[in-house]
Formats: C-alpha cells, sequence, structure tokens
C-alpha cells in the first residue's frame, strides 16, 4: 500500500528515518501526523538488538511510530548502503541519531549525501551535541535532566534532586528537531539549497529551563527545589480542599485581591505579611496554611467554581484516567482512533496542533518492522528476481 499521508500539509516531503529510541522517533513522528512520507529504516530482523520502547507490539512504540512506512536495511552490508543512498536521493529529509561518529564511518553523513541530493535537509539528534568534550558520550533523558538543570529545581528540597514525570529532554529534542526541519525547508523554497541542523538532549533542556536561565545569567541567582509552589509567584501551587488536591494560580495584585474576597479573607490585602508579592515570598508557609485551611471548609468542585468565576486559576490533578474523562479533553478530541492490520483498534493521542484546513490525523497504525520494505524497494524500480536476491543475501 504506497503513502497514506496523515495530512495535506506536507504530503509533499519524504523524510527517511534513522533513529531509535526516542527523540527522533518523536521527530519524524511530527513530520508523519503533518501528512509527511516518514520511510522508517531499520535492521533486519536477524540482527536486531534488544526492541525499544517496551518492543514492538507495545503501546509505547504503536504510539511513537504510528503514520510511518517500515523498511529494512542491512547498514552492515555495501549493498544496504548502497539503496539507503538510492533513497535518500530522492528525499526531502533525513533523520539521524547515530553517535556523532557513525555516519561519517557509513560514508552517510550529509556532505556526502548532499553532493546527490543538494537540497536535502539533514538532521542530528544526539546527547551533548555533534562536537565538543562530550560529543561521544552516550546521552540519555534523565542524564540530560540533571545536567540541564531541570532535577535542581523539580521536587522538595529536603528530598533531593527529582527528575519529572515524562521523558521530556528526549521529546523537547525530538520536537526541537522537527521544528528546525520545517524551518529549513521554508528556507530551500528561497535558497534551493539543504542543510545540515543539529540539536541534543542537552541543548533542549537548557533551553527549557526558560525564566531559569535568566534568574541566573541576568540576576545572577541560582533557582532551588520549589515543590509543588511557583518559585517566584506567591500563592500558586497545589493546595488541599476537604475532599482532595487542586491547583491554584494567583497572578497580580487585582487576582490576588479576588482571590481574597472568595477565601473571605480581606485582611489579608493589607496584612503586611501578605500585602506584596515580596512579603508573600517570604512569609509563603504561614500564607498557605492560611490558605489550605480556609479551603478545607468545602470540596474542590466548590472552590473551582468560585475560583474560575472570579477569575482566579484553578483546577484539578487528574490521575490518567481522569484526564481522558475530563470533558474539555474530549471536546477538543484529541484522541484519534485507527485500525492496526496486527492489533485491531486503538486509541492513540492526536496533534495538539489544530489545522482547521489541513488537520492531522492518524491514518496508519505503526507497522512491523520491514512490513513496507518490498513496497518502498520497489518504489525505487527494483524488480522482482533483485529484490529475491537482495533478500536471500539479507540486505533486508
Amino acid at each position: 500500500m504506497p503513502h497514506q499521508p496523515a495530512s495535506a500539509a506536507l504530503s509533499r516531503f519524504r523524510v527517511i528515518d534513522l533513529t531509535q529510541v526516542r527523540a527522533g522517533p518523536t521527530a519524524c513522528r511530527q513530520l508523519a501526523d503533518w501528512g509527511a512520507d516518514v520511510v522508517q529504516v531499520q535492521m533486519p530482523e536477524h540482527m536486531r538488538g534488544d526492541d525499544t520502547l517496551g518492543g514492538q507490539e507495545g503501546s509505547d512504540y504503536q504510539y511513537t511510530h504510528r503514520n510511518k512506512r517500515s523498511i529494512t536495511l542491512n547498514l552492515k552490508e555495501p549493498e544496504g548502503i548502497a539503496l539507503l543512498k538510492q533513497l535518500i536521493a530522492k528525499a526531502d529529509v533525513v533523520v539521524e541519531n547515530f553517535r556523532p561518529d557513525v555516519k561519517f564511518r557509513l560514508g552517510i553523513d550529509y556532505e556526502s549525501l548532499k553532493k546527490d541530493n543538494s537540497g536535502l535537509v539533514y538532521a542530528s539528534i544526539s546527547g551533548f551535541g555533534q562536537t565538543g568534550p562530550l560529543a561521544a558520550r552516550p546521552g540519555f533523558d534523565q542524564i540530560a535532566q540533571g545536567m540541564g538543570g531541570l532535577m535542581s529545581v523539580t521536587g522538595l528540597a529536603e528530598q533531593g534532586p527529582m527528575r519529572v514525570g515524562i521523558p521530556i529532554a528526549d521529546l523537547c529534542a525530538g520536537i526541537f528537531a522537527a521544528q528546525g526541519i520545517l524551518v529549513a525547508l521554508l528556507e530551500r523554497e528561497k535558497s534551493g539549497q539543504g542543510q545540515w541542523l543539529h540539536t541534543s538532549l542537552l541543548e533542549s533542556m537548557v533551553y527549557m529551563m526558560d525564566f531559569q536561565t535568566s534568574r541566573w545569567l541576568i540576576d545572577e541567582e541560582v533557582a532551588t527545589q520549589a515543590g509543588n509552589f511557583h518559585p517566584t509567584s506567591i500563592p500558586t501551587g497545589v493546595y488541599k480542599a476537604r475532599d482532595g488536591y487542586m491547583n491554584i494560580a494567583v497572578f497580580g495584585s487585582k487576582i490576588w485581591e479576588r482571590f481574597c474576597d472568595i477565601l473571605e479573607a480581606p485582611q489579608w490585602v493589607t496584612d503586611p505579611r501578605y500585602h506584596d508579592k515580596p512579603s508573600r515570598s517570604v512569609n509563603r508557609d504561614a500564607l498557605n496554611a492560611e490558605i489550605n485551611e480556609r479551603l478545607a471548609k468545602q470540596d474542590r468542585a466548590y472552590w473551582i467554581e468560585r475560583l474560575n468565576d472570579g477569575g482566579v486559576a484553578c483546577g484539578l490533578i487528574n490521575s490518567m484516567d481522569e484526564v481522558f474523562n475530563e470533558p474539555q479533553v474530549q471536546h477538543l478530541k484529541m484522541v484519534k482512533d485507527v485500525v492496526s492490520v496486527h492489533q485491531g483498534p486503538q486509541r492513540l493521542v492526536g496533534q495538539p496542533v489544530q489545522l482547521e484546513r489541513t488537520p492531522s490525523t492518524i491514518a496508519r497504525a505503526a507497522p512491523r518492522r520491514g512490513e513496507h520494505s518490498v513496497e518502498i524497494l520497489g518504489e525505487l524500480g527494483l524488480d522482482d528476481q533483485t529484490l529475491a536476491a537482495l533478500k536471500s543475501k539479507g540486505v533486508f
């Protein structure tokens, strides 16, 4: 079956996906979800190592590799490299996350490939960058979370550093790589030339530290762990009503006054301990205790309705099953249905950006290893006899 674009937006582009684990596949999923013909290149079954993302039948793999086609190529054989170069010669984008030296050893680095495809956009994702003292190190999400500063500001101070509950360095590196690819494709429309772009887990993690970076670089203030509370805006964080926990965010003096009125504590507005932002910061523990004491008189639903009506942002803290029972999540139609020929009906989260004229959907469930090898190699013009000979040699 030929390419089934998930959207018309990027359907004219072909992407060769040489990645594994999560950051690279995430980048390619972004492009596939917007319609690009993403050809996932994997090693043949007899040469594969341990499956990543919980194995090819697992839910993680199914989520990450939807909307792609899969081909196997033995890149240890000259014929495998030659076939890969043929694919790349007709492609728009290559995405790889080999160790920085591997692509040069295989002869599939950008400078080598652009000779046959001057418009090629070549994206590299690594742990720490393509050059520098740590370039050759293996990179994993939690390592980048630690080195990039995230773990130093997450969690409670008395409990030591804490990772976040998703592979945020991997995911951000993949999303930034996809963004870089789109920028390069836009630039190509003017110059006619492709280019090499690269990002890393470490760069993405440092960038994602956002205002915490400026606190140090401009103010020379080293951020510390603030637990469930915003480090600079008080009161903003997790509070406990009669029936459980909820988030409340009070930003600005007007909202602070409304918040005090709703909690029937107008005296806080003039209380010298709480009347301005610096005072609330110094006395945050006392203020939070008083807030929780008042919230404990009613259930969360009561406070969420009253606070939101008053313009004070607040909301439930949902478990994953509760997330998908949330009426607003259902209204936004974030869950998409697709049928896997191997596993039957599936429900997966779609893209969080909605394009009204060229929307994204899930047109194809994740493929099995090499499911489209014959189809894709046939698109290069290889006949059945040639394909059979290559198969018998273990080239794909």
